[in-house]
């Protein structure tokens, strides 16, 4: 009894639709529930296997026929980074889109955005600031809309705002003396992030998504767009595109374990903050108002008080 491994996967995937599952987990799955299949499979190899063996082979072939898969059965998508995930979905683009905002202004159970792979935006931005704050030592505080005076007019304000902004400490751990000197050389102790956050980013909202970005990021070093869910190969060939072309960088961030996020692509440092950005979103914003303060504070103490910041290692 040979098994029909594309077939298998799009029967196990059809039976809970929008779960998502990596290759390894199908792999189980397709072990457990093909046993006279699984077996031939490990009397029929030249070496001795063992049953993680199979399961190991079993996940290499499904990301090898993946391409052939996804080409016969359009129903079945993926998610990009690692690991890359499958899961069977008939819905569009726009509508998985939608369904994730939906679910980003709703205080649904935790049990029920678990059953729904659903997460809120709010929700992302803590553990955001967890993962910059662990892995990559930035500082990073929330910059909310609504405190906008919006002293511009309906509209005036789109696209000004970043989600979440940080200060990367270059100097923590340098010898004092060092310090005291570059404080008189010029500002090269830190350097200040902007994040635009999604749920969720395929091919029916990338584009605008990372204008967003673009805009909302124009005044920092480093400007990100960060996504829970990157849906789609030609998605991250659009975003690699993008930036290239832009210089904004993409986080796949990771919401079971925040450590475990990725910088799918770096972004391109710029070597001179636009103050007059700053200062037109420092009027505006009184989180941001706060956030400029604090790093005000830090070039002329040279220190940070962790407290300060939103996330703290407790």
């Amino acid at each position: 009894m040979s098994l029909n491994l594309r077939k298998t996967i799009f029967n196990l995937l059809k039976q809970q639709p929008q779960k998502q599952f990596t290759a390894r987990q199908l792999a189980q799955l397709i072990f457990i529930h093909n046993p006279q299949a699984c077996a031939e499979k490990k009397q029929a190899s030249e070496r001795l296997m063992t049953d993680d063996d199979v399961i190991a082979q079993i996940a290499a072939e499904i990301g090898a026929q993946r391409p052939l898969l996804q080409k016969k059965h359009p129903e079945i998508k993926t998610t990009e980074g690692r690991p890359k995930k499958y899961y069977f979905s008939q819905k569009s683009d726009e509508a998985e889109v939608l369904d994730a905002e939906y679910l980003s202004t709703k205080k649904l159970p935790t049990q029920a955005q678990t059953e729904k792979n659903g997460h809120s935006e709010h929700s992302l931005y803590p553990l955001l600031s967890k993962y910059l704050y662990d892995e990559l030592n930035v500082y990073s505080k929330r910059i909310d809309e609504k405190t906008s005076s919006n002293r511009m007019g309906k509209n005036g304000n789109i696209w000004l705002h970043p989600d979440i902004v940080g200060l990367e400490d270059l100097s923590s751990d340098w010898d004092s003396l060092v310090k005291d000197c570059v404080k008189l050389y010029a500002d090269q102790q830190s350097k200040l992030w902007s994040f635009e956050v999604k749920i969720l980013l395929n091919m029916s909202n990338v584009r605008e998504s990372f204008f967003q970005a673009v805009s909302n990021s124009s005044w920092a070093n480093f400007g990100y767009l960060v996504a829970s869910q990157i849906t789609g190969s030609d998605t991250l060939k659009e975003l690699r595109v993008l930036c290239a072309a832009h210089g904004i960088g993409v986080i796949k961030l990771d919401v079971d374990n925040p450590s475990e996020s990725q910088i799918l692509i770096p972004a391109q440092e710029k070597t001179i903050i636009d103050w007059d950005s700053c200062s037109r979103l420092a009027r505006e914003n009184k989180d941001f108002n706060n956030y400029i303060k604090l790093v005000k504070q830090f070039y002329q103490t040279g220190e940070i008080k962790v407290f300060d910041w939103d996330y703290t290692n407790t």
